[in-house]
Parts: C-alpha cells; structure tokens; sequence
C-alpha cells in the first residue's frame, strides 16, 4: 500500500508538471527576447566586421536575417497498468510509464543585400530632411552633423577616408557646436510643408531665447551665408546652396560613413608595413582635437574579454571595449542610419514566426 501511495503522489506531482508546461504564450516571453538578443549581436559583429574589412580594402557583405520560423512541439504521456488479481502476492501489481518529447526545428532566412536594396542602404546619400529629423528628435546635432554630412553651405567637414581625406573647414566644428545649443535651448525645429507636387522640409528658428542663443543663431547664419532676416530655410542637397534663404548639405552615404570609421580601427603594425591596410592620415600635431576617431576598434591576437562587440578576422580580434561610451553610441546610430539610408524604402525587418503544437 505504501508504494501505491507513493506511485500515486508521483503521479499526481508528473501530471501536474505537464500540466504547467506551455509553449504558446508563454514561450512569447522567452522567445521574443532571446531573438531579439542574438539577432541585435549578430548585426553588430556583422557591422564591426565589414568596417574592419573596409580598412583591409576588403568589401563589406551585408546579409539580413529576413525571416525566423522557430517551430516547438512538446508532448508527454503518464500511464500505469495494474493487476486486479495476481498470480502470487509476491508479484508487481502495477507498472507505471512516463514518456516525454520535446522538439525545436528553427527555420532562418537570410537575404543578402544586393541589387536596389544594396544602391538604396549603402551607395545613396542620407536624405538632408532625414539628418535634420533626427536632430529635431532630440539627437545630439553636433554628433549627427559629425557623422553624416561633408559639408555645409560650403563648409567643409574633416574626413579621415583615404579616398577624400581633408582636414576640416575652422568653421565646421563652429556651426555644428552652435546648432547643438540651439537645439538644447529648444530653438531649433523642423517642419515639412507641401509646395505644389513636393514636400520640402524647413529648418527654423526660434527667436526670443536669451541673448547666447540669438548670439549662437546670428553666428550659424553669418557662416553659412543665410539672409539675417529670415529665420525659416528649406533644405536641399549639396555643397552649395543657390541662394542665401536656403540651407545645402551634402551628406554621406552609408559606405562612406562607415569608411570615415575605419580611422578608427587598430590594425596590427605588421599588416601596415606590409601593405595589407590602408594607412592613417599622416598625425599633424596642429589638426583640432576633436578629429579623434568617432569609434575605437582594438585588435588582439587572442578572445578579448569584456567586450561590447567582437569579431574574428584573418588572424586577430577586433573588438569595442564595453566602457567605450562613445563608440557603443556610435554604432547605436549605425542602426538608424542604416534604416534611414533606405531614402524613404520600407526596411526589410525580420519576421518572427512561432507555431506551437
């Protein structure tokens, strides 16, 4: 009596186990965040690994994750069979049987970046209307300036990519820095308007904010040649606006965004004087220091430890350490820019898909 008792309890304890499993809703908690998790570090090594590959004047290869298809199937069965009457009491009057399965079949779609997508998210310039968006958003201005345009107006930025490489017009460093505290001070806004057939985006600005910020917005005015009288500019694309009540930029590319931070990757001193990558720009001990690179990629011989994001590539590892603020920030924005690059195209995101049975 007491070992069916004892079956019994165990019974009871296996059914009520199975009876707590559950792959449907349940599982949206776990699985949504562990994908999520792996597919956010696998992009980020990907982008590591293509500036690395930029550097080494090796092409960078894009490929999206465009669909995830995770299929679970769990079942479990309990069963005992007795006796009612046994040959002998010396016989088993019972049996019990437990049976289990679990099976997950994940199914990933890759689709490499080629074609109108590949021209769209890395040949195309970033849109000027799309720069000042994320300004207006509240992204720090002088950063994403820093980041996406070459020039403005005529004022040239600093580029640190060998196949343009020029130091920075004084001004740039100016205008950009001066645009953050009006942005800070909630003087800057952005606004899109229909004009006939087109949409045109205008940059405004906000009088009335104290004499520093008048002084700032004075300043940005009198640099870019804008009309002192107007406070309202539409934007437009290129290096040279056509008149002084409009504001050019001219902007980068995703490939030569990530070409200005290939500057910022560590290549092994015997690679450089073997001519495997391309050299830095010669140091000038006059150059402004904020010319530093943006990102700062180490590279090592062994696994690096403590890492935001590392990468294998030929025989070294190149890798961002995780109390790098500025770098991790960086490649935060590559994110975006690499969505913004898109110039108006839907990104293809991945399409998470779960049955359950």
């Amino acid at each position: 009596m007491r070992t069916l008792q004892r079956f019994a309890v165990a019974l009871i304890t296996a059914l009520g186990a199975a009876s707590c499993q559950s792959i449907g809703p349940g599982s949206i908690s776990r699985d949504r965040i562990d994908y999520a998790h792996v597919l956010g570090d696998s992009w980020k090594e990907q982008m590591l690994l293509n500036i690395v590959k930029l550097r080494y004047v090796d092409p960078p290869v894009f490929v999206d994750v465009s669909s995830v298809i995770s299929s679970y199937q769990f079942e479990s069965e309990v069963s005992v069979s007795a006796e009612i009457f046994p040959k002998s009491p010396l016989d088993t009057n019972y049996s019990p049987g437990v049976r289990g399965t679990y099976t997950d079949r994940p199914t990933i779609s890759y689709a490499p970046l080629t074609g109108q997508r590949f021209i769209n998210s890395l040949l195309r310039p970033i849109l000027p209307q799309t720069i000042f968006a994320m300004i207006g958003s509240g992204h720090p201005a002088d950063f994403i300036l820093r980041a996406t345009v070459r020039a403005i107006n005529g004022v040239y930025n600093y580029s640190a990519s060998p196949p343009r490489a020029r130091r920075e017009d004084p001004e740039f460093y100016l205008v950009s820095e001066a645009l953050r505290r009006i942005q800070q001070a909630t003087a800057l806004s952005v606004r899109i308007e229909k004009r006939g057939d087109q949409e045109v985006t205008i940059l405004s600005f906000r009088g009335k904010v104290g004499k520093d910020i008048e002084k700032d917005i004075r300043f940005v005015k009198e640099t870019l040649g804008l009309n002192p009288n107007n406070d309202e500019f539409p934007l437009a694309f290129g290096a040279l606006h056509r008149n002084p009540d409009e504001i050019a930029l001219l902007t980068r590319s995703m490939q030569e965004i990530l070409s200005e931070l290939t500057a910022g990757v560590e290549v092994p001193e015997q690679d450089l004087t073997e001519g495997r990558a391309t050299p830095r720009m010669p140091a000038d001990p006059d150059a402004d220091p904020r010319n530093y690179p943006v990102v700062r990629i180490h590279a090592s011989s062994g696994p690096p430890a403590d890492t935001y994001v590392a990468a294998r590539y030929r025989s070294y590892w190149f890798w961002i350490d995780d109390r790098d603020l500025n770098s991790k920030r960086v490649f935060m924005f590559l994110m975006m820019f690499s969505s913004l690059a898109e110039t108006g195209a839907v990104p293809q995101t991945p399409v998470l898909t779960i049955p359950t049975r």
